[in-house]
């Protein structure tokens, strides 16, 4: 989900993007609807309008996707968790919801709110049905949604995590037990569990004549496997975490410059002579801001020479940063959220440090080894 992505917009402040995979799915899907399910259904239509009726369908399915989606990222910012995005890739669409939720009433009602949406689609296109009776191409159309949005909601609740239904099961632990951990340990078995039952569906399928389905079902436990083996061992990393603090990860040594040196001088001199990421900008000994690799590649490499670190940095009423008490996992879960690799760690307007992502790496990998 790092890659290049396609922008579409933004959707009541949540930009909405396009994994370029999601185009092998949108061709699938209007190939399959064009080609077998709307000619079983509706005959004696010429192949054009089959071929047109089916991209139509195939995009209003994905807006109703992002519909889905847009479900969990209303509760989620209702909650007052930030939603970084919504993206469409080839299994569907993905909201990036930047923390756990803060309580298991909260998961609950966030991981439902998609497939409530869905059900609702599917319940408005099938009352619409009887108004296309002398329409059929609108009739095919909302016939397909109704049924895709029901099954999208009834998939969906599958109780395996990390699918919503998976995610409203780990809710319902997690507010039994008191135990965000223990919660997520068990319905991330229970979803690998479930993914191997369809891993297995999918290989009989494909012994028994139905290659095309067998491969996709079996390509989607593969998936579910994945995300679920994804999910313990954040939370792994998250129990070895628990207890420590900042100041026992972050780096002492940071890297200062000067306010007014021009960009090149700071790139020569500290990004590719000492490797550093990121630099701590002071003017007259205070802090004025953070200037990282980042902020430098937004400026056109030409204008380096004149452009000013107090030009290209974020400024110090603006910038994120943690102190050395708060606990490492508060400190990567607030990097998560503000979509940043490292925050500089200060105290009473004093910088002591930096910590950045592969401080936290560095140091699991040490607790690991110490097996503490």
């Amino acid at each position: 989900m790092n890659r290049l992505t396609i922008p579409l917009g933004r959707v009541f402040g949540i930009p909405v993007r396009l994994d370029p995979s999601w185009f092998l799915i949108f061709i699938l899907t209007t190939w399959t609807l064009a080609v077998s399910y709307f000619p079983a259904e509706f005959e004696d239509w010429p192949r054009v309008q089959y071929w047109v009726v089916g991209a139509v369908t195939a995009v209003l399915f994905f807006a109703s996707v992002v519909l889905h989606e847009l479900g969990h990222s209303v509760l989620a910012l209702r909650y007052r968790i930030p939603v970084r995005a919504i993206t469409l890739y080839i299994f569907g669409g993905v909201a990036q919801i930047g923390a756990e939720p803060p309580s298991a009433t909260a998961e609950f009602w966030i991981a439902l709110a998609g497939p409530l949406v869905s059900f609702a689609l599917s319940a408005i296109f099938r009352l619409l049905q009887p108004a296309f009776d002398a329409a059929p191409p609108l009739l095919a159309l909302t016939k397909y949604l109704a049924y895709i949005n029901g099954s999208l909601a009834i998939f969906n609740l599958i109780p395996g995590f990390p699918l919503d239904g998976g995610r409203v099961f780990r809710a319902i632990l997690w507010g039994v037990t008191k135990s965000l951990r223990r919660a997520t340990l068990i319905a991330a078995t229970l979803g690998r569990t479930i993914a191997f039952l369809f891993i297995l569906g999918g290989v009989w399928q494909l012994f028994t004549g139905n290659p095309g389905n067998g491969l996709w079902i079996a390509f989607i436990g593969w998936f579910l496997d994945n995300a679920a083996v994804s999910q313990m061992r954040q939370q792994a990393v998250t129990t070895l975490l628990a207890g420590h603090r900042v100041s026992e990860a972050m780096s002492r040594s940071c890297a200062v410059g000067s306010a007014d040196a021009p960009l090149q001088e700071l790139v020569d001199r500290h990004i590719l002579g000492q490797g550093q990421r990121c630099l701590v900008i002071e003017r007259e000994d205070d802090v004025a801001g953070l200037l990282t690799v980042h902020h430098i590649r937004k400026v056109p490499k030409e204008k380096w020479s004149t452009i000013t670190a107090a030009q290209a940095m974020t400024p110090v009423d603006q910038m994120k940063w943690v102190q050395p008490n708060v606990e490492l996992q508060e400190a990567v879960a607030e990097m998560d959220r503000n979509g940043v690799n490292q925050l500089p760690v200060m105290t009473e307007g004093r910088v002591l440090g930096m910590l950045s992502r592969e401080d936290v790496i560095s140091y699991l990998r040490t607790l690991q080894e110490l097996g503490v």
